[in-house]
């Protein structure tokens, strides 16, 4: 696996790639057949893969007590979700293959596994740019096609829609690279067209998404809405996640607009699902593989299995907009940290040094994941109560 500074290095070269706008479209390179294939997917409905396990959240309280409460997935869950990895491939090459590594299955695993319990789940690999990529980006070295991936995850929607659908409502789900194939796919595919009113929610976290400054449309989106409603379908949360100590610089890769006119969105989870927020923090090692390094973590989770952890109380966050900048502020309230560790992770650091302009990146979907589990169970109710 690429160091920790080589990905970073890579990676920062490269975010405007992956925001930036397509080029024309070319044939479609990835056949529908080819999703027809069992391993073209990380999760579907009716098999044993890594959404149909039991999903484990152990929640610390402020006198260190814990209590342990399991996921379950739900067959006869109301929607579906759809969801689009970020960037994690380990692949060699510019762009990953379509067979599942490490990289693929922490991403399910830390993101998206536990939505099981909230809805059907449809996970398809796609040929994504990967670290390596990334890396020939900053050299300058070619070998990379946006477009490759692009088409493939319109070809897993076409699969989808085709053979699993049969009118029922879906969240789309992704993060990072996965946010943006998904907004390709929404302003390719979705928006304008019959397949908008199958479309419960959007969630679109890790990715800068514009809108004119005090709009709830336009922008990234021709007449695609964020959502400001618990009861609001067909819209987009959207969000990136800062400490609130640490806002985004002027250099920020997120959260801050560069767009004379437009903001970046930012939707509140916590208020969207009416309950204060709820974390669903990993226990060990985060998105990259490296484990947690705060103080005090890994000796306040050792003993358990659980693969996420929630502090309620300690972690609060709300949406703040400071000038160019618009951003999820997470607040580690230490008058009410009691016996729990002093921090969490979710920085990246790289020789010792705070990667300031990249927030909490790897942990966007975890620190608010159990008000979107119950943000998309509201939200699912609502569509099928309009349908």
């Amino acid at each position: 696996m690429p160091t920790l500074l080589t990905w970073m290095r890579a990676a920062a070269a490269t975010v405007a790639l992956i925001a930036a706008s397509t080029p024309t479209l070319a044939a479609d390179p990835t056949p529908d057949a080819t999703y027809d294939a069992a391993d073209t997917w990380l999760c579907r409905p009716g098999r044993q893969d890594l959404c149909s396990a039991d999903q484990t959240l152990l929640s610390i309280a402020a006198d260190g007590s814990k209590s342990a409460v399991t996921l379950r997935a739900d067959p006869n869950a109301p929607v579906d979700c759809f969801y689009i990895y970020p960037t994690i491939s380990q692949d060699p090459n510019g762009n990953s293959s379509l067979k599942i590594g490490p990289g693929e299955q922490r991403a399910v695993n830390q993101q998206f596994a536990p939505f099981a319990s909230a809805c059907r789940t449809f996970a398809p690999m796609y040929r994504q740019i990967t670290l390596a990529g990334l890396g020939r980006v900053r050299r300058n070295e070619g070998g990379v096609d946006r477009e490759l991936a692009v088409e493939d995850v319109r070809a897993a929607w076409r699969h989808y829609l085709r053979n699993d659908n049969k009118g029922r409502g879906v969240v789309l789900v992704g993060h990072s690279q996965g946010t943006s194939m998904l907004i390709e796919l929404l302003k390719r595919d979705i928006e304008g067209k019959p397949e908008q009113k199958l479309i419960v929610s959007a969630l679109l976290p890790g990715i800068n998404v514009l809108l004119p400054a005090g709009a709830d449309t336009g922008g990234t989106f021709r007449t695609f809405a964020v959502c400001r409603r618990p009861d609001q379908t067909g819209c987009a949360v959207a969000f990136s996640t800062f400490r609130d100590t640490s806002p985004p610089p002027g250099n920020a890769r997120f959260g801050r607009a560069t767009t004379a006119g437009m903001e970046v969105a930012c939707t509140d989870p916590a208020v969207l699902s009416g309950q204060p927020l709820r974390a669903m923090l990993v226990r060990s090692v985060n998105l990259l593989g490296q484990p947690g390094a705060q103080a005090g973590w890994q000796p306040m989770v050792t003993g358990s299995d659980a693969a996420f952890v929630d502090l309620p109380g300690m972690l609060k966050a709300r949406c703040v907009k400071e000038g160019e900048t618009s951003y999820y502020a997470l607040t580690l309230d230490a008058s009410a940290r009691g016996n729990r560790a002093a921090d969490i992770p979710g920085d990246i650091v790289v020789e010792g040094r705070l990667w300031d302009d990249w927030g909490l990146h790897l942990i966007d979907m975890n620190i608010a994941m159990g008000n979107l589990l119950e943000l998309v169970k509201r939200q699912g109710t609502a569509w099928a109560a309009r349908k």
